[in-house]
């Protein structure tokens, strides 16, 4: 049986995807998370073969989920699930260690071949992805995967940049994640530095681009 982990903090989105995939004999959706927070812990907990995970999910995002459920789980393949696409995104995403990435208008068509290939530890890329990758062998011969300065950031200057972009002042984020509110700020003002952003709005912007936060 191939367990399959969804995430994706739209009901009516998941138990689309849930119907589609249970379709196929011998998948089962073994649990669905409304956020990455949520789709870390079940990850664990379930150990699925493949996770379909959104990109854009409150708390904790997409890129951020994959990252530490890669680290923790690295046979549990990773599909992101997103409606958008740009180069800067898809070396994020890659560079966060998923190894399929699909568009939501595409879901219908390329979901079943994207988890199938991904169950047989067999990337699958399409469209612009594909196009991306190729144009890095084409001009350098590799794909460097390394994102830009987002991949400097550590996990919880990460995390911090997406809550404050939800409009979290220091304090509720400092109960939120349990630190202190220096901490915090600290954090704050290390991501700031490398992602060479000056003020919140510049933070928010960075975050919509990179569809850490939805518009």
């Amino acid at each position: 049986m191939l367990r399959i982990l969804l995430a994706d903090d739209h009901d009516i989105v998941r138990r689309g995807l849930k119907d589609l995939l249970e379709q196929h004999v011998g998948w089962q959706v073994c649990a669905e998370a409304s956020n990455g927070r949520e789709a870390i812990e079940l990850a664990l907990q379930h150990r699925p073969h493949v996770a379909v995970i959104d990109l854009s999910m409150p708390e904790l995002n997409g890129l951020e989920a994959t990252r530490r459920i890669r680290q923790s789980l690295p046979d549990t393949e990773v599909l992101i699930f997103t409606m958008h696409e740009s180069e800067e995104l898809i070396r994020e995403v890659l560079g966060a260690g998923a190894r399929g990435y699909l568009l939501k208008s595409d879901a219908v068509r390329q979901l079943i071949p994207a988890v199938e290939s991904l169950s047989q530890k067999k990337p699958y890329f399409a469209g612009r992805v594909s196009e991306v990758l190729l144009d890095g062998f084409l001009k350098g011969g590799q794909v460097t995967l390394e994102g830009p300065a987002a991949e400097r950031l550590t996990s919880r200057e990460r995390e911090v940049v997406q809550l404050l972009a939800e409009g979290n002042s220091n304090k509720q984020i400092a109960r939120l994640l349990d630190l202190s509110v220096k901490t915090v700020e600290t954090h704050r003002t290390a991501a700031m530095r490398k992602l060479e952003l000056n003020s919140l709005p510049d933070l928010v912007r960075y975050a919509v681009r990179m569809q850490i936060i939805q518009a």
